[in-house]
């Protein structure tokens, strides 16, 4: 059998969810024909032009706009704007025979059975056998969609499920059909996972599938733990956010952002189509729910839902929160519970779960009620839904964001201590659970060489979870293959001679034991192993440098000590870059300021795609001095060419920095110089990353590599350049673009960047460079208003402008 490839998919429905699928599909390089119906009369603006509804461009016209909103939707669908130039639009009518070339056909078009299938029945016409065909629906069984098709069109389709917004959800569920060829859901399962960055489950065509089935019982459940217990939605949120691992939005704001509609549509079609399930009854809207709806209250599309935006009489935007009693709105309060105080020291969220079941207060009987419920209907869904426990977990962790699957927080509490929440509710588990504890196995998850087990129902023992060879989870091997920790690093050996730097300090900020840490990862590995990885699995690589420390030592006025640390944290980066081994860098999630200037200076960057990367220090009141403003002049002064306008070059460099630019992407890092083309590498799954850098550390090593010799040749360009620079800050705080401080601190950056004052271009050292940065950023640690924005920042969490 030939091997599978997709260069070319055709998206079918151009709205919300199918221009999101096309621009993730154009992120990863494939090309995408996008088509959609053709207008059924003009506007009234089109109309005035002399237009026809058989022109092109109003044939076109709802596909375009529908991409070109899409593309302007934040957070952007896509990784790069000129990704956008993979996509080409069309319509159904003049366009569809172009179907015949494409490796995949995706329909996303409105959730109705009727116009699916008519969809299909135009779609097999032009359909070359063998392409792969499949529908995006969120709950429609699959079996209806291909009745009627030909044999080769059913064993090629299958439901395949992105959750919205499709770029950064990671769900793929795949849903076969009565006569889906397993080749092709094997394959499906591979490409989602490797190609599209997803975490890919194999779901029973069952309603609202895995990922659905259960989150919206999980929402309907709160909904009617919040009346039975009286509470407020800012309490539930309180108790349904970050605390237990999950996002910011927590439950209703969560509601808001995906639209109460949305929501209710789902939770109708799982009342209707599943009579056996034991809750049916929950699924039962809540009389509160009903009046939102009737009022349009349908969250941030009609701007207002539990929560609404609102200018109060001064003048000032504010948030009103939704009184489920009165059905009126009220300022927001706040929420407070002991039990809750009981988990503020403890870091790992799993283990939590205990303290906040054993709570005496209602955030206790809260989460008793809550998770007693959720545990009991998991049990009960297999094999309703899945033969696999994990693949309920996964379905969760991906399209939910929980930190923790069901299956998980119950492990966490203890299985029998679970059974035990549930009786007190009057609920009980599933049978295979009780049978699970009497076989001797008391837990569904374990962990054995570095892989995960997970309790497998037929064989009645703990099965390793398949798909696991192209990861390295380092949880798994963090303590059975440490080689030294201290409170800011773990190092682990990853095998084959490559050595793992983990951070594990708060935040993943990098202070003075991580800098250790890093040191003596170096050394370890010149010693006894062959290259090294910096990565680590957090929420974020690093939000960068331990500011904290720096203001205190600013405060107390203990230069000399400032001085020796902001040394310590240069040489450590010149460390990495001049070490006798390979260093690769793997940055993901939010990797800034001190945590940029590490991926900088490592041998080579393993970047996930969804890396937030930059040098933020302007926005405390500093430059980058961790070798990052040397570094930049360093990369100017390699892109200076023959006829280059060099200072046009540096200014770009200087720009980046003084700007505080943030990529949103990791492609954005290559136009910004913080990634170099031909060097640094992107992975889309950020599961594999560790296990990619490690193979690339290991390819360095392999092909031979000798220490780098140190810089002596960077070109600055001196008071050339400075001259311009100190021009353009002093305009900029003219017209009050920047402040006076803002220009401060510019006109230091100008100062390391352009080499000092220097009277003609010359070339210097590295050293020389981190010298004039390590002075500038000791000189603006002197400042009151650097104090400030520092004190501002470690207190709010956002930039002061002063």
């Amino acid at each position: 059998m030939s091997k599978r490839r997709i260069k070319k998919v055709a998206i079918i429905g151009s709205g919300i969810m199918g221009s999101g699928i096309a621009c993730h599909f154009a992120n990863i390089g494939v090309d995408v024909l996008l088509l959609d119906i053709v207008p059924r009369e003009l506007t009234d603006k089109e109309k005035a032009a002399g237009l026809t509804l058989e022109d092109k461009s109003i044939r076109n016209r709802l596909v375009n706009e529908a991409l070109a909103t899409s593309l302007k939707s934040k957070p952007s669908p896509i990784y790069h704007k000129k990704f956008a130039e993979r996509i080409t639009t069309g319509n159904l009518e003049d366009d569809i025979a172009k179907v015949k070339d494409v490796d995949w056909i995706m329909e996303v078009v409105v959730e109705r059975l009727d116009i699916k299938q008519q969809v299909f029945e135009k779609l097999e016409k032009h359909r070359t056998p063998g392409t792969l065909i499949t529908s995006n629906t969120s709950g429609i069984p699959i079996k209806f969609m291909s009745e009627g098709r030909s044999e080769d069109f059913q064993k090629h389709f299958c439901g395949t499920h992105f959750f919205n917004p499709a770029r950064y959800l990671k769900l793929f569920e795949i849903i076969p059909g009565p006569k889906t060829d397993q080749s092709v859901l094997d394959f499906l399962n591979g490409y989602g996972e490797q190609f599209l960055g997803k975490t890919s489950v194999v779901a029973k065509d069952t309603p609202a599938f895995i990922g659905n089935r259960i989150g919206i019982f999980s929402i309907m459940n709160v909904f009617h733990v919040v009346k039975e217990l009286g509470m407020t939605i800012e309490e539930v949120d309180k108790l349904s956010g970050p605390v237990i691992g999950r996002p910011k939005s927590a439950t209703f704001r969560t509601i808001d952002v995906v639209g109460l509609d949305t929501l209710v549509h789902v939770a109708n079609g799982i009342k209707d189509n599943c009579p056996d399930d034991e809750r049916q009854d929950l699924f039962n809207i809540p009389d509160f729910v009903t009046t939102m709806l009737d009022n349009n209250w349908l969250g941030s599309k009609t701007g207002q839902g539990f929560y609404k935006k609102n200018v109060n009489s001064e003048g000032k935007k504010e948030i009103l929160s939704l009184d489920l009693d009165s059905l009126e709105y009220r300022q927001k309060k706040s929420a407070k519970f002991a039990t809750l105080e009981l988990t503020k020291t403890i870091d790992n969220v799993a283990d939590r779960f205990k303290v906040l079941v054993g709570g005496k207060d209602k955030a206790g009987d809260f989460y008793r009620k809550h998770f007693a419920a959720l545990m009991a209907y998991v049990s009960n869904r297999i094999p309703e839904i899945t033969e696999e426990l994990y693949k309920i977990d996964d379905a969760m962790k991906a399209g939910f964001g929980w930190g923790h699957g069901p299956f998980q927080i119950w492990d966490a509490v203890g299985v029998e201590k679970g059974i035990e929440l549930m009786k007190a509710e009057g609920l009980e588990p599933n049978p295979w659970v009780s049978e699970m504890l009497a076989s001797g196995n008391s837990s569904f998850y374990s962990v054995k060489d570095g892989a995960t087990y997970a309790y497998d129902l037929q064989k009645k023992s703990q099965e390793k979870i398949p798909g696991q060879d192209s990861f390295i989870i380092l949880d798994n091997i963090r303590t059975s293959n440490e080689v030294f920790k201290n409170t800011g690093v773990v190092i682990e050996d990853l095998g084959d001679g490559i050595l793992n730097c983990e951070f594990r300090s708060k935040m993943n900020t990098i202070g003075g034991d991580v800098l250790a840490g890093l040191n003596k990862a170096v050394d370890l590995a010149e010693k006894d192993f062959d290259g090294l990885v910096i990565g680590n699995q957090g929420a974020n690589f690093s939000v960068g440098a331990n500011i904290g420390m720096i203001f205190m030592m600013a405060v107390e006025q203990e230069y000399d000590e400032l001085n020796m640390a902001i040394k310590y944290f240069q040489d450590t980066m010149m460390r990495m870059r001049y070490s006798a081994i390979p260093t690769v860098a793997a940055p993901h999630g939010m990797s800034l300021g001190g945590a940029c200037e590490l991926s900088m200076h490592a041998d080579k960057v393993v970047a996930a795609a969804e890396t937030y990367i930059g040098l933020v220090e302007f926005g405390v009141g500093v430059i980058p001095g961790g070798a990052g403003s040397k570094e930049m002049a360093l990369r100017a002064s390699d892109t200076f060419h023959k006829g280059d306008v060099e200072l046009n070059v540096l200014q770009d460099y200087f720009l980046t920095v003084g700007m505080a630019k943030v990529a949103t992407s990791a492609y954005e890092a290559f136009d910004m110089g913080v990634l170099q083309k031909g060097k640094d590498v992107v992975v889309v799954n950020k599961d594999r990353q560790i296990a990619t850098a490690k193979a690339h550390a290991r390819l360095l090593a392999d092909a031979g590599y000798t220490q780098p010799v140190k810089r002596k040749d960077v070109k600055v360009l001196g008071k050339q350049a400075l001259g311009m620079f100190l021009v353009g800050t002093d305009s900029m705080e003219a017209s009050h673009y920047i402040s006076e401080h803002d220009q401060k601190i510019a006109n230091k950056l100008a100062y390391v960047m352009a080499g000092g004052d220097l009277s003609e271009p010359t070339l210097v050292t590295e050293q020389y460079l981190l010298d004039l940065e390590r002075e500038a950023f000791l000189s603006l640690c002197t400042e009151r208003k650097t104090l400030e924005r520092i004190q501002h920042m470690l207190k709010t969490g956002k930039p002061l402008r002063n």
